[in-house]
């Protein structure tokens, strides 16, 4: 329902307990910052809503009535509540003019982040967005230092002490270059996929992670373990273009070379190569201004996503 309409001016209420503190109408005035013909008609205007004389005028100053009083009195509490109203509406813009810390893998900073940080845009303009990339153990270690206010992993599972939420699904993909072997016969079963060294990214890598864990749960338990060590996408995929070995990537990171040719995927039978790509945060908190507005974007297209099937 509305407010009704004699309490609806705040700052008439504010002038009254100024004059009641000071004493004159003018000082109160000042105080207020505005001037004192301002300050008169606001309180004679006051007065009229109110249906009472609320002030006793002298050449000496102004004194509240005995219902001035009263009024005043009302009249505190509601303005100590509008002062907090403020103050609380001062903070929560602070937070989303601020400075967001995003620590992203590879998959998610490279080909998901710049997407959302567009739309984020729309939402908070003001902010100051950090991103750190690196491993997923690395992003987890920079939201547990306190040095990310959100991160983005592709760990099969969640960190202890963090808590987390799934924004996109993904799918490991194994590639060869054209002029391999395995891009004929375009299917290798599991373990001759293990039997065989891979361009592989670094230990701690959410993708290596990934590979390792479907393996183990095909039952594969030995692995030939890396030809060649990358901390880079770009890299494994010119290594892997350039006929150095097999590798496994994100099915984001190479979709694009698969269209052109420029590497071939080739079937892994019995894995199970998806996987969830999840946001992070500390556990027993909640994400504040933009790490939450950007939470959302994420959320809200991993939804998108779902219904369109």
């Amino acid at each position: 329902m509305p407010l009704p309409s004699r309490v609806t001016d705040l700052t008439s209420f504010d002038l009254l307990l100024s004059v009641a503190e000071l004493g004159s109408i003018g000082r109160a005035a000042r105080a207020c910052g505005m001037s004192q013909p301002s300050a008169s008609e606001r309180l004679r205007a006051l007065e009229a809503r109110v249906g009472v004389a609320l002030l006793e005028r002298t050449p000496r100053g102004a004194r509240l009535t005995t219902a001035g009083q009263l009024v005043a009195g009302w009249a505190a509490p509601v303005l100590a509540k509008a002062t907090d109203l403020d103050a609380g509406l001062t903070s929560l813009r602070a937070d989303r003019q601020g400075q967001l810390r995003i620590a992203a893998s590879l998959t998610v900073a490279e080909y998901l982040l710049p997407a959302w940080l567009i739309a984020l845009r729309v939402v908070s303009p003001d902010t100051a967005t950090v991103l750190t990339a690196g491993n997923s153990v690395h992003v987890a270690e920079q939201v547990l230092g306190g040095r990310a206010d959100l991160g983005f992993i592709e760990n099969t599972g969640v960190p202890a002490d963090l808590t987390g939420r799934v924004v996109a699904h993904d799918e490991l993909v194994l590639v060869v270059a054209p002029g391999h072997p395995w891009a004929r016969r375009r299917r290798v079963t599991a373990a001759q996929a293990a039997a065989t060294p891979l361009v592989s990214r670094e230990p701690g890598s959410g993708t290596r992670q990934a590979w390792e864990h479907a393996l183990r749960a095909a039952g594969v338990t030995e692995s030939a373990g890396a030809l060649l060590e990358m901390s880079s996408t770009t890299a494994i995929k010119a290594a892997a273009t350039g006929g150095i070995g097999p590798a496994v990537l994100s099915r984001y990171a190479v979709a694009a070379d698969l269209a052109t040719r420029a590497l071939v995927e080739v079937e892994v039978t019995g894995l199970d190569l998806h996987r969830a790509l999840r946001a992070v945060w500390p556990a027993g908190r909640t994400p504040r201004g933009p790490a939450s507005d950007l939470l959302a974007i994420a959320t809200r297209r991993l939804t998108t996503r779902a219904d369109r099937g």
